[in-house]
């Protein structure tokens, strides 16, 4: 059970108590679930009960009780217990837990994807600029993997080195007008006319997007010239277009130097991985096989999970999702990691998608990767067996919780365009 799920079932157990009149209060639109602390009750913790005390006129461990019984007797839970001013601390059983596993497993690369966004047309628009292009073809990437149909733009046509060496593509190119965003408008507005503002549609494009009409070539002098080659993105064509393709154009602080020279794979990552306000740092550093680099750590962790897995073959074991001891439930974990740390890691990717997408931020993405692959780095050491000990439970349920972190983090790698080898 992701902390997404989970949320989902508090807002079912408040959604019931109000309806049995348990509670007077508005069902909030979300709920904030996490991790419980190192040395804290159970699996998950939720400030639900605080949320609500004011406006139910009531103490938080009031609500909290009331909430209790609902939570208690949720498909997946089993105990709940109220800590501090009114925290509710849930704790999962071992199918929700190796849930988590199992469906990765089953997802492969494409945990996390949703159709959140389906039926929604996008447009990214980006400044004509080699970080700005790169960050709008990640963008596309993550935007696609939540359902949306996107189209890609540029202010101007991509230098040839931007895509075969970075692999930044987009569909179009030209100015658009930004102005009035308005979401949800699906269709175009009637042309006005002609001292209407100019705005743009798209014109016919290197790449359709399936059940994406596009509207015919608009004739005039104030449109540019077209492109005879048949690969070569055309230019934006100008007339109306719907205002639900109207964003901000993407305009990241631009890197002082070029990352052509760090090839596609590092050059790419140098440019997503820093906040968007924050300046590239184009440098070698980038290039070298060690832990201060984060790209490295990422790689070598996917890396070091496929290794993992094909020794296990060699000493006939397989993966099996199942309980990893954790001393949060008692059990004895030394010399061995707990496991809390790279299942929440894991839970937390779909979150992180939907937001990376909703923020046109692909640096929330990296960053999470690293996070992912340095939780999985610290458990493989626990994977196989040492010396004459023999494959156990924990050790499959160990192998199958690092081949999901291989997973995601290839998943992760491929929206960003970065390859994710199986051998360094």
């Amino acid at each position: 059970m992701t902390p997404v799920e989970l949320s989902r079932t508090v807002l079912r157990a408040v959604r019931c108590a109000v309806d049995d009149g348990a509670l007077s209060v508005s069902v909030p639109a979300r709920v904030v679930v996490e991790r419980s602390r190192p040395g804290g009750w159970g699996d998950y913790a939720t400030n639900v009960a605080l949320q609500l005390a004011r406006p139910a006129g009531r103490p938080p461990r009031q609500v909290a009780e009331v909430l209790r019984p609902y939570l208690a007797g949720a498909d997946g839970v089993t105990g709940v217990e109220i800590t501090g001013p009114g925290f509710l601390n849930i704790a999962l059983d071992e199918a929700a837990s190796t849930g988590l596993v199992r469906r990765i497993l089953r997802d492969g690369p494409r945990y996390g994807h949703s159709d959140a966004l389906a039926g929604q047309v996008v447009q990214v628009h980006c400044a004509h600029e080699v970080r700005a292009a790169v960050v709008a073809d990640a963008v596309a990437r993550i935007l696609r993997s939540q359902g949306a149909l996107v189209r890609t733009s540029c202010a101007g046509p991509l230098e040839p080195e931007w895509e075969s060496v970075l692999g930044a593509r987009i569909d179009a190119w030209g100015e658009t007008d930004t102005r009035t965003p308005v979401a949800g408008l699906d269709t175009p507005p009637p042309v006005a006319g002609p001292d209407a503002p100019a705005r743009f549609t798209w014109s016919d494009t290197r790449t359709p997007v399936a059940g994406l009409d596009t509207p015919p070539p608009v004739a005039g002098p104030d449109v540019p010239a077209r492109f005879t080659g048949p690969d070569t993105p055309a230019p934006l064509a100008r007339t109306d277009v719907p205002a639900a393709f109207r964003h901000p154009p993407l305009r990241p602080t631009p890197a002082l130097t070029t990352p052509l020279p760090l090839g596609r794979d590092a050059g790419r990552w140098a440019l997503l991985h820093p906040a968007p306000h924050d300046r590239p740092r184009i440098s070698s550093d980038h290039l070298v096989q060690r832990e201060g680099n984060p790209l490295f750590r990422v790689r070598y962790a996917h890396a070091r999970v496929r290794a993992a897995v094909r020794n296990a073959g060699d000493l006939g074991f397989e993966a099996d999702p199942g309980r990893v001891p954790d001393a949060a439930h008692g059990e004895p974990t030394f010399p061995h990691p707990a496991p809390a740390p790279l299942e929440a890691a894991l839970a937390e990717y779909p979150r992180i998608l939907a937001a990376a997408a909703r923020d046109r931020g692909p640096d929330r993405l990296a960053r999470h990767l690293v996070t992912v692959a340095d939780a999985v780095l610290v458990l493989l050491p626990a994977v196989l067996p040492c010396g004459e000990e023999k494959p156990s439970a924990a050790h499959r349920a160990r192998l199958a919780l690092a081949e999901a972190a291989g997973t995601v983090l290839a998943g992760g790698l491929v929206l960003l365009g970065i390859d994710a080898p199986d051998h360094l």
